[in-house]
This record gives C-alpha cells, sequence and structure tokens, in this order.
C-alpha cells in the first residue's frame, strides 16, 4: 500500500474533522484571540494572512478590526467550514486560499499582518513557512506566531510528542521556545514580545475531536500511567488523561 505525502496526511487528518475545529471552545477563546485582535485594532486599512487558519479563529477575531483577511489553508474541507462560519457571522471580508504554508501563492511584502495559530507544529519544514511568512509581510509589518512549545528538558520534550503524534499521525513537532526564537531570527524577524501561558486540554474532548483511534487513545492513556513523578508533575496529568500544555505567543517584525 502506497503511503501518503506529509501534505495528504495532513489533508486526511482534517478534512472530515473541519466542523469539530470550527467549534472547539480551546480554540475559539483565549487569552492570545483577545491580544491578537487588540493588535490589529486601530489598522482599519489593514490586510491580513491568516496562516493556517485551521477552524478560522484568528480570522474570525480580526475581521472585524480591517479590511481584508485571507484565510490560508490545506485543507479545502477546513477552509469551507471557515468561509461557511464567516458567512454566518456575515464577516465578508474574509476569503479563503488553499495551499502550503511553505510555498505562499503572494506576492512579497502583500500584508500588514501575517499571524498563525497552533498550526506551525504540523508544517513539514517549519523554517521554510517562518521565511515565506516573512517574504510576504511588509517592511512595516508585524507577524503573531502562536503555538503549542515544547519542555527544554528532553524527558519531558520525549513524553509530548509521543502523546502529540499517537493522537496524530500529522503532528511534526512542538519547538522549544528557543527553537522558535532561533527559527524566527534565521528567517529575518526580530522577536519584539513573547507570553507564554498554560492551556488545560481535556482528554475526552482532545482525543474526540481527532476521532483518535482508541488502540492509540490507550497507548496515550499508557504512556500517561507510567510516566515519571516528574512527568506527571510537569504536565499536571489528571485521572482522566488531561494535562496541561504549554504555550506561547510570539510578535516580531522584519529585521
Amino acid at each position: 500500500m502506497e503511503k501518503p505525502d506529509h501534505d495528504t496526511l495532513v489533508v486526511a487528518q482534517f478534512g472530515a474533522r473541519a466542523a469539530a475545529y470550527v467549534a472547539s471552545p480551546v480554540h475559539a477563546q483565549g487569552d492570545d484571540l483577545r491580544d491578537v485582535a487588540t493588535l490589529v485594532t486601530g489598522h482599519r486599512s489593514a490586510r491580513v494572512l491568516d496562516l493556517g487558519c485551521g477552524g478560522g479563529h484568528v480570522s474570525f477575531a480580526v475581521a472585524p478590526h480591517v479590511a481584508e483577511v485571507i484565510a490560508y489553508d490545506l485543507s479545502e474541507e477546513m477552509l469551507g467550514a471557515v468561509a461557511a462560519e464567516a458567512t454566518s457571522r456575515a464577516l465578508l471580508n474574509v476569503s479563503t486560499r488553499r495551499g502550503q504554508a511553505e510555498s505562499l501563492p503572494f506576492e512579497s511584502g502583500d500584508f500588514d499582518f501575517v499571524l498563525t495559530r497552533f498550526s506551525a507544529h504540523h508544517w513539514y519544514d517549519a523554517q521554510a513557512g517562518l521565511a515565506e511568512a516573512r517574504r510576504v509581510l511588509k517592511p512595516s509589518g508585524t507577524a503573531v506566531f502562536i503555538d503549542a512549545i515544547a519542555p527544554a528538558n528532553v524527558v519531558l520534550d520525549t513524553f509530548l510528542q509521543s502523546v502529540e503524534l499517537l493522537r496524530d499521525p500529522s503532528h511534526v513537532r512542538d519547538y522549544t521556545a528557543d527553537q522558535w526564537l532561533h527559527m524566527l531570527g534565521a528567517a529575518g524577524f526580530a522577536v519584539t514580545r513573547s507570553t507564554q501561558r498554560r492551556l488545560r486540554m481535556d482528554f475526552a474532548s482532545w482525543i474526540a475531536r481527532m476521532q483518535t483511534p482508541e488502540v492509540r487513545s490507550s497507548a496515550i492513556r499508557s504512556l500517561q500511567e507510567s510516566a515519571s513523578a516528574p512527568v506527571a508533575a510537569y504536565f499536571e496529568l489528571e485521572p482522566d488523561g488531561s494535562f496541561m500544555l504549554d504555550t506561547m505567543a510570539i510578535e516580531a517584525g522584519p529585521v
């Protein structure tokens, strides 16, 4: 049986789950979304790229404050769900475009803001995706990168990557804070602000949202139950499998 390439795997994982991500409470709310909306407020003529838009929550948060938002993603099904939700919210300045993060179909300097949230850990080549984000951003523009991050400790990192991959085989990597800063610098960004937070992941909805097969969700529970005391303490593992995840929001501009 021929194996899919990475982009095909991502589309297969998320296309059928588009409605779940649009409706997901953990994606639809948060201080990070409010911060992004505040950032773009007052820029009525701005053009915004929501890079790896997923369920479209960044697009919905910023659309009332700017001139145009392009929600960009690999999955046609996800983009269809985003377009339908934007229409239901009367956000007529939101349009959709399909493609890879590593090869953006836009001119250099096209956008005042490039925003991405909980997407980069799925990119096949994160460094290339960040370089493209830098290319399409105006010299005076601002980018915001929001994602789960891995602990610097290798034991904790290994545990996190293992459960992420078991839940979703299209997962590539949750990068550490230092790795993020290094990649952004290499892509030509200067970081102006970063904020780290902890996000509680409810195990039942985390698994249901991705429709993780029972054999793999059982493997995750097995890893959790056999975790060392430091691992269990760091992730604040709960009896039902719920846990705490580190996230970081990074604001940056062109060097």
